[in-house]
């Protein structure tokens, strides 16, 4: 019988045992995303202890490469002072030198201590011994990038929670602009909910643009779209806005939603099945008709050209650093790709 693989744990499951109290001696939160990272520290740091306790029994360190285990550990073995527990919260976690050291400490922590370490901008290493003790004794949880394709459902379920829907286009809107920076997006919304009068319950791409700064016309979305359905004069005009508006259209940004974009269409060609739901099965789309640009994108381009189109991106985006690019402005090197995905 094939080995079960393990099912990885969710910042849902964590907050629902803290909900409970089913605490663990130790928590270690790891990962490129940190808004999850952040979420869950905050979440124990608020809730755990009432406010009298948390003075004399909650503290919260900032790690530097000088800070000694040793000192993290003595603080740990500490009992409480009039409540059942403590809260050890480290942050920047990912500066210490000396993690090993907590081995010892883990084969008889103190039951009263509840100790996080908040590790950001990448993971251990999951063979070591250390991070199997930390799974072992207590909660190892990777806070992942999500993927651009998750990005609308993560905004339309932030709103959602403030009661507040919001149309497919205005979401996919603000995740073409913003990126894959939750907590800028997270940022961002909660503007955009303040401020909203308490009749407006449904966001639009108009608010988004009033609101939030992101023109609902020359944007990397309509971008995306005019390249979808290859509207050379579309394309062309919102390419000149970019030009003269460099500050709000980053050419970075442009280059990697085009990038995520193709990249997924390049994909999308591989799907056993060419429908909406074989595709959004192939891309892990959220709802079937996100797949209507790609299939749209697949009567226009075929898998080739695709793949040249890769790699013009590629090159726009190396030129845009300076290699083999002394003096062409981001302006022109943008103009230049758009006409070689057109032609």
């Amino acid at each position: 019988m094939a080995k079960q693989e393990k099912k990885e744990i969710t910042h849902v499951d964590i907050v629902k045992d803290l909900q409970a109290k089913n605490y663990k001696p130790i928590y270690y939160l790891m990962g490129e995303e940190s808004y999850y990272i952040d979420r869950i520290a905050d979440y124990m740091a608020n809730t755990i202890l009432t406010e009298e306790e948390r003075e004399f029994n909650q503290m919260i360190i900032y790690a530097t490469p000088t800070t000694e285990m040793s000192t993290i550990i003595n603080t740990a073995k500490r009992y409480p002072m009039m409540a059942e527990h403590q809260v050890i919260i480290v942050k920047e976690a990912q500066n210490l030198k000396s993690l090993d050291e907590l081995s010892f400490y883990l084969q008889r922590p103190q039951p009263s201590t509840i100790l996080v370490f908040c590790h950001k901008n990448g993971t251990l290493d999951k063979r070591k011994k250390i991070t199997l003790e930390i799974e072992k004794t207590g909660v190892l949880f990777e806070s992942k990038r999500m993927k651009e394709t998750q990005l609308p459902g993560f905004i339309a379920t932030y709103l959602k929670k403030k009661g507040i829907d919001i149309e497919p286009q205005a979401s996919q809107l603000i995740a073409e602009s913003i990126g894959s920076d939750l907590n800028r997006i997270s940022s961002e919304l909660d503007k955009l909910f303040l401020s909203l009068s308490p009749q407006q319950t449904r966001v639009t791409p108009e608010l988004v643009e009033r609101h939030i700064g992101i023109s609902k016309d020359f944007n990397n979305f309509e971008l995306r779209n005019a390249l979808i359905e290859k509207n050379i004069f579309k394309a062309n005009q919102i390419i000149k806005y970019f030009e003269e508006n460099p500050k709000s259209n980053p050419l970075q940004v442009t280059l990697a939603t085009l990038f995520n974009f193709f990249s997924n269409l390049m994909l999308a060609y591989y799907a056993p099945e060419k429908s909406e739901q074989g595709i959004a099965a192939q891309l892990g789309l959220r709802t079937p008709w996100q797949a209507r640009d790609y299939m749209s994108a697949m009567r226009r381009y075929s898998a080739v050209k695709v793949m040249y189109i890769i790699s013009d991106i590629r090159e726009c985006d190396a030129r845009s650093k300076g290699v083999g690019n002394p003096s062409t402005s981001n302006g022109d090197l943008l103009k230049e790709l758009i006409y070689k995905i057109l032609h």
